[in-house]
């Protein structure tokens, strides 16, 4: 009986079915791949490829004008507005990016041109005078306002 298993694990009734199944298949690959790169085959869909889209032609500007349509309705913008826009914002960081440039010079001859600083005689002053509480009131006076400054910037970004 060990024989008779060993022979019956083995027999498989579908594998003509799969070598028939694949040189089917071969033989179809090959005939549509000789089909599709003839020239014949070119011209017949260039042909129908052409017909196709003179026929929709008409749908497709129907399609389009109903489109644009529908977005002004719903506030949205059409593809050529945001075509616009893309471009405008192009300009736009173009002439930042040449600014930018510009300013780089612009502080490269101001560092070359300038001179080191004569640095004056230090006077003494006692921590206890008049002019160091002076200085002290002036300063903590002034730094209320720069931090001012810096926030107005902000907040007219938030504003826009």
């Amino acid at each position: 009986m060990n024989e008779d298993q060993a022979d019956s694990k083995t027999f498989d009734p579908f594998e003509k079915l799969r070598e028939m199944r694949d040189a089917y298949l071969d033989a179809t690959s090959k005939t549509m791949i000789d089909a599709v790169n003839s020239e014949a085959y070119a011209q017949a869909s260039g042909a129908m490829l052409e017909n196709y889209l003179t026929a929709s032609a008409p749908f497709r500007a129907a399609l389009e004008k109903s489109m644009i349509q529908a977005l002004e309705q719903l506030s949205l913008p059409s593809r050529q507005e945001i075509a616009v826009l893309a471009e405008r914002f192009t300009n736009v960081e173009m002439r930042l990016d040449d600014i930018d440039a510009r300013l780089d010079e612009i502080v490269k001859l101001c560092t070359s041109l300038q001179t080191p600083p004569i640095e004056a005689p230090h006077a003494t002053v006692a921590p206890n005078s008049k002019t160091a509480r002076a200085k002290a009131t002036t300063s903590a006076k002034r730094a209320p306002s720069a931090t001012k400054r810096a926030r107005k910037p902000a907040a007219r970004k938030g504003r826009r």
